[in-house]
């Protein structure tokens, strides 16, 4: 059943019979862009689970072309894409990037930073589930703050806050920067809809849950997903020219973040100072986060409550 209020298109350019896990967040968050981006768009996939879930050549899941890369080249890839589509005359043709963290935040953020500040005509995508998930579960730079990882386990975990991959595109000055999450359909493809009016460097972060790797069932990855934005760990909003800061949602009442915790089995093993200790950071970033919407707009009482962030 079709709900009457379901504003999302219904042409599909992912295929049936890929070969994501089941919940995964980052198969999701590519069927939403794709949905917003339309037919005329081409992908540079690196090394990461979607170079597997994509398929062989002959099968592959997506009905757009797909140009698979070195780990750290997604950024100049498509740099190079953009370029030769130009010369044959096809400048409307849309050039994504399509990279999880580990070829984001590490592997890949040289290439990145280097077309960000050349404001490359390309959309960046990062679908991030916060570790090296294709190679066995590996901590990234955008693992949270005590998670377990097989790098990272039980006994030592991550140490290190994750790395504000956000504030890094914003100080390259890029157009239009913005976070997303297929937990918030119509706002994940609002926002790829967005960039693809927008030339220049575009960049979306989207939170991608792993059941494998967060140790969650696969029927809860949007509920976890959603979680997440509620209580402030994964805020939305977006940051225009690296200056104009404007939060999306706010829920009316922040669950405290060992809601988000406590479903997940990478966390299961934190004791109650370590949550408190989360929680301040979460806290001490979204207020960070609030100012800078309210230095945007003078005032915190635009943020939006749509029917569709519930």
């Amino acid at each position: 059943m079709i709900m009457k209020n379901w504003k999302v298109s219904q042409d599909e350019l992912l295929l049936n019979g890929h070969v994501a896990c089941q919940g995964c967040g980052g198969a999701l968050a590519m069927r939403l862009a794709l949905k917003a981006l339309g037919k005329n768009t081409v992908i540079t996939i690196p090394a990461c689970c979607w170079t597997i879930i994509s398929g062989d050549v002959l099968y592959h899941a997506l009905k757009v072309p797909v140009f698979h890369t070195a780990f750290e080249t997604a950024a100049i890839t498509a740099s190079g894409l953009k370029a030769g589509l130009r010369m044959k005359g096809k400048e409307d043709t849309t050039v994504m990037a399509w990279a999880g963290d580990g070829g984001t935040f590490d592997i890949g953020i040289q290439a990145l930073s280097g077309a960000a500040e050349r404001n490359e005509d390309i959309i960046y995508a990062v679908y991030d589930n916060e570790a090296y998930m294709n190679t066995g579960i590996q901590r990234s730079s955008a693992t949270p703050w005590g998670a377990w990882t097989t790098t990272t386990p039980v006994r030592h975990p991550e140490d290190k806050p994750k790395k504000n991959i956000m504030e890094i595109m914003a100080a390259h000055g890029i157009p239009y920067a913005a976070t997303a999450t297929p937990a918030y359909p119509e706002d994940l493809i609002r926002k790829f809809k967005k960039a693809k009016e927008i030339k220049g460097m575009r960049f979306i972060h989207i939170l991608a849950p792993c059941p494998p790797g967060w140790k969650i069932p696969s029927d809860i990855s949007i509920k976890v997903a959603r979680l997440a934005v509620q209580t402030g760990v994964f805020p939305l909003y977006e940051i225009e020219n690296g200056k104009k800061y404007t939060i999306n949602y706010l829920p009316p009442e922040k669950p405290p973040v060992v809601e988000y915790l406590k479903v997940q089995g990478r966390f299961k093993h934190l004791k109650e100072e370590d949550v408190e200790l989360i929680q301040k950071m979460v806290d001490e970033n979204l207020n960070n986060l609030l100012r800078k919407h309210e230095l945007t707009h003078g005032t915190l009482e635009n943020i939006p409550k749509p029917e569709f962030y519930k």
